[in-house]
């Protein structure tokens, strides 16, 4: 790919916007399912509970979540108009149970301690002020719930072509001190290895991710 179709590329990774949006929607659900199934069986969905998803995409995982027990409530936030449209429109079968939230990326629109159970795919690396956020997760969990944090590993993420723009990466090692300036005070690595096909062209590439369970 050229240099300006990796720029495009990155920027609607980040914040997927009209046809193209759309259409980087739907190759990140199929590129990101992996690791987005690891993280909700991660999070131990009981019946009754309230999640949260930040960073939903177009949602189109959302009965994984659903079929994990009973009488669950779901929120997912965007930045993604475009995102919040299209998760609403492949998802009408949930629109009881369901509900999904704009919002500009930085304050979480929800009041303290409301959710049992928090979960993002891939969207640490735009977080601005990565602390702060984590404290505004911190804050609308409950307590004895549950904070899953998936994410591509640095020396994985450094081989795509498109991270140079605007993506910040990171390795465990540096996610822990991340977390660990937050208010959160417990975590769980979970280190994970696929071959998946590529955002970027045809070929099949290696994976290495981790899935952080994130306690207060």
């Amino acid at each position: 790919m050229e240099k300006d179709e990796l720029k495009i590329l990155a920027q609607n990774l980040a914040n997927p916007q009209g046809e193209k949006g759309i259409e980087i929607g739907e190759m990140m659900n199929a590129t990101n399912i992996s690791m987005t199934s690891e993280s909700i069986k991660t999070l131990l969905i009981e019946d009754d509970e309230y999640i949260l998803e930040i960073g939903h995409g177009n949602a189109g995982h959302l009965r994984n979540i659903f079929d994990k027990a009973k009488n669950i409530r779901y929120t997912g936030i965007d930045i993604s108009e475009t995102m919040h449209e299209e998760a609403k429109r492949l998802n009408k079968e949930f629109a009881n149970e369901a509900e999904f939230v704009l919002y500009e990326g930085k304050k979480l629109p929800f009041k303290d301690k409301i959710f049992d159970k928090i979960f993002t795919v891939n969207t640490v690396y735009f977080w601005e002020d990565p602390v702060t956020f984590l404290n505004e997760i911190y804050r609308v969990l409950k307590d004895d719930g549950t904070f899953v944090l998936t994410f591509g590993q640095r020396r994985f993420m450094e081989t795509l072509p498109f991270t140079e723009y605007n993506f910040t990466m990171y390795s465990n090692s540096e996610m822990e001190e991340l977390v660990s300036q937050s208010h959160f005070k417990r975590m769980k690595i979970s280190e994970k290895e696929e071959d998946i096909q590529s955002k970027s062209g045809n070929e099949t590439i290696h994976r290495i991710y981790t899935v952080l369970t994130i306690k207060k």
